[in-house]
């Protein structure tokens, strides 16, 4: 796998980077916006997630007006989806703000950008960017984003292989700085979404993509995806993240709060440092488990110098000790001289075989 620096932390295949969407669980507050942040940074995450975006410039007002019926995550929304679009975009203020405040508590700012002039506003504070889901096919600002010259994470719900291919085949012309995002876009926090995560793709990434550090972006309430994703590969994890999970708010009822965030960093270092490297050995805290369970081969009854081991005389017993036999070599023993006495229970060694 390739390595990459997102901000401060260089990301390979023992390293992890938890993302924390804010998204629009600032709740339009800029001082809720900050106490996100100092939440996400105790909780945890490497970085703080925003979305910069204008609402004209993302939705059609009289597209959704004139959808027959909302989509499944939309039917609770109390507002028409431009009005939700509207209030929770960032005012352009508060780009330099947030910046500022993650710098200052130690956790990375950026965010994606959905159109051409925020891309350009936000440009001068980030390090990385995130191109969501739905712009996987929309070139022309991938192509913009990408001319910036910095890491780009690639979200790819509700896409197909073509759908990856064609953006990372362009991608791949201009940068190594890429991460390939595994992700199920649906925003109702069913759980039966879990059967759709899909997490097998990050295999067929990986050997499509091999030289490309592999993500998840998630939108399930738990982390058990997150966990899933770290066993496959996936080193980059953005959830969204909230205070309060019983707010109003399209993303708060399935984000993760500062203690279930904790808890899936915690449990995912585990697993990371679980996975290990791959290589079948007896490892350094087994060696004192080897001796004491495996067994060796022992004779069963006392046995003089010059006696001719039988097959009766062995028995495969633990512990292993020193320079003992183990049971599978009991056929390069039988038909061997004693060099020496040996007593019941003891283990027969070179010194006392003639082989």
């Amino acid at each position: 796998m390739n390595t990459i620096k997102l901000g401060n932390k260089i990301i390979d295949d023992n390293s992890l980077y938890f993302i924390a969407d804010i998204g629009a669980n600032h709740n339009g507050s800029l001082e809720k916006a900050i106490e996100l942040i100092h939440l996400a940074k105790e909780s945890g995450a490497d970085a703080a997630k925003f979305q910069n975006f204008q609402a004209d410039k993302i939705v059609s007002k009289a597209g959704f007006d004139n959808m027959k019926g909302k989509l499944s995550h939309q039917s609770k929304w109390k507002k028409s989806v431009f009005e939700v679009y509207e209030d929770a975009s960032i005012s352009k203020d508060w780009t330099r703000i947030l910046k500022e405040e993650c710098d200052k508590v130690g956790i990375d700012y950026f965010t994606s950008a959905y159109d051409f002039e925020s891309v350009d506003l936000v440009d001068p504070y980030v390090d990385l960017y995130k191109i969501g889901s739905g712009d996987i096919t929309w070139l022309e600002i991938i192509d913009y984003i990408l001319n910036k010259n910095k890491p780009v994470l690639i979200a790819t719900g509700a896409s197909t292989n073509e759908d990856v291919l064609r953006v990372m085949n362009m991608a791949m012309k201009k940068t190594k700085d890429l991460v390939l995002m595994q992700c199920n876009t649906n925003y109702t926090g069913s759980k039966e979404n879990y059967n759709f995560c899909n997490l097998n793709v990050l295999k067929q990434f990986s050997i499509d993509y091999p030289n490309t550090v592999l993500g998840l972006s998630d939108h399930t309430a738990g982390h058990a995806t997150t966990l899933g994703a770290i066993a496959l590969g996936a080193r980059v994890i953005e959830k969204h993240f909230t205070d309060d999970n019983n707010q109003e708010g399209p993303d708060h009822g399935f984000a993760m709060n500062p203690h279930s965030w904790r808890d899936m960093v915690n449990r995912s270092y585990e697993l990371l440092v679980s996975l290990g490297d791959g290589i079948k050995i007896v490892e350094k805290n087994e060696e004192q488990s080897k001796l004491v369970q495996r067994r060796c081969l022992r004779v069963n009854t006392n046995l003089k110098k010059g006696h001719m081991l039988l097959e009766s005389d062995l028995i495969s017993l633990r512990p292993i000790s020193e320079e003992g036999f183990e049971p599978f070599e009991k056929i390069n023993l039988i038909g061997k001289e004693l060099l020496m006495d040996i007593d019941a229970g003891e283990h027969l060694t070179k010194k006392i075989v003639k082989l």
